[in-house]
């Protein structure tokens, strides 16, 4: 079964095209995409890796990464494209 963990992401837009994403609270997460979309994903990859690293060192997870309480509302500020 999946954690949900609430997290800002800067997705910042690269020159050469595609975006680089960011945590500010979780400066471990960095990772990159062709699109917002493939980002996102990317990012959720990354969120993955550290939340296994840290497992598989026996350390706990930071303390600005909780996972989300069960039946609680989450606010979620996104991107959405509308062509």
């Amino acid at each position: 079964m999946s954690q949900i963990y609430k997290l800002p992401l800067v997705l910042e837009p690269q020159p050469e095209g595609g975006y680089t994403v960011t945590c500010p609270l979780l400066p471990e997460l960095i990772t990159e995409g062709d699109s917002i979309q493939e980002a996102l994903n990317n990012a959720n990859d990354a969120l993955a890796a550290i939340v296994e690293g840290l497992a598989t060192l026996g350390k706990p997870l930071p303390s600005v990464l909780q996972p989300a309480k069960d039946n609680t509302p989450i606010w979620v500020e996104t991107v959405l494209a509308v062509t």
